[in-house]
């Protein structure tokens, strides 16, 4: 008999954080409503929002990018590192500055050069970092995310925008319900159908950012090349790298972009390459794809449902090609240079 193999200590720790998400995030949204009241009341004095983070953190200012402009505020989302390099305007906007340790590199520079604004929020995990020393800042519960690649610390600043979502008008109840009671889905169908790829490219339409998260989680984890287009993007070009190599992850929710996610998914499949959809449309499943069905939703309520799913799809996708996946070897948790 093989004995089984022992989980890698990296993965372990991300095992440790996503077991807490759920929780954190929703002690997060109920601890971060007096801060978000001032940064609600910011937005509707500027109409006008710039995000800026790093990795994690871009992907997520990405995925609530269309969310706050769903809303008339005009939200811009951009790395800090371009931010830094060739600024847009930050007079007469709301920022928000989203870092979740609070101490990278690019954060610290940002405040040293600009000195912030009178409109600048932080959002982060660590209430004692520079950046919640420096600006008013929302608080993420449970302190600094200790795993490498971002899980936990991806659902609790989601959690934090739906609070400031929240103060703006927006119903959060159904996006705490998919806190509070997650869908748990199989994933072996998904994993088998990657098996033999040598790389995956992740896309969606409106929920294009939490397709980057998952791509940037996969290329820490599995060392492998792996990335994201909007599905525009993708369909401009990109499309003559698919093939049975290159799997294919797409998101699809209750909005009115699900038929341009439907037709990327028809069109991925028909070049031979492994699709996978994860899908909150409620329309029907693609045929030559496989699906994980969540109940219809758009927004955070879907990004809520379909994350911690894709989180899973991505650890064990890295654990079947590397051996100490989890643990950096190019790399730190908190990226201190630039």
């Amino acid at each position: 008999m093989t004995a089984e193999r022992p989980r890698p200590a990296g993965l372990a720790a991300i095992d440790r954080e996503m077991g807490r998400q759920h929780a954190d995030a929703i002690a997060s949204y109920e601890a971060a409503k007096l801060m978000a009241v001032r940064a609600a009341a910011s937005l509707k004095k500027t109409g006008r929002l710039l995000l800026i983070g790093m990795g994690g953190s871009h992907a997520v200012n990405r995925a609530v990018e269309p969310l706050y402009r769903t809303l008339g505020i005009d939200a811009v989302a951009s790395p800090l590192s371009e931010q830094l390099g060739q600024p847009l305007s930050i007079a007469g906007k709301t920022i928000f500055v989203t870092s979740q340790s609070g101490e990278s590199a690019e954060v610290v520079r940002w405040f040293n050069e600009t000195g912030g604004t009178e409109e600048t929020f932080g959002l982060t995990l660590e209430g004692s970092s520079f950046l919640a020393r420096t600006a008013p800042s929302l608080v993420g519960s449970g302190g600094t995310e200790l795993a490498f690649a971002a899980t936990r610390s991806l659902t609790v600043t989601f959690a934090l925008h739906l609070a400031i979502l929240s103060a703006l008008g927006e119903d959060p109840d159904t996006a705490l319900a998919a806190l509070k009671a997650p869908e748990d889905h199989d994933i072996a169908a998904a994993l088998s159908a990657l098996e033999n790829v040598a790389t995956v490219v992740t896309s969606g339409r409106r929920l294009q950012g939490i397709a980057e998260a998952l791509a940037l989680g996969l290329t820490e984890l599995s060392r492998r090349p792996c990335f994201s287009l909007e599905g525009g993007q993708l369909r401009h070009g990109p499309m003559e790298m698919l093939g049975p190599e290159i799997g294919v992850v797409l998101f699809r929710g209750l909005d009115e972009t699900a038929d341009l996610v439907t037709a990327m998914a028809m069109s991925a499949v028909e070049t031979g390459a492994p699709v996978i959809l994860f899908d909150a449309s409620g329309q029907a499943p693609v045929a030559g794809a496989v699906t994980i069905h969540f109940a219809p939703a758009t927004g955070l309520a879907a990004i809520f449902a379909m994350l911690p799913v894709a989180q899973r799809l991505m650890i064990a996708f890295a654990d079947a090609r590397v051996e100490n996946a989890g643990t950096p070897v190019r790399s730190t948790k908190i990226t201190r240079s630039e």
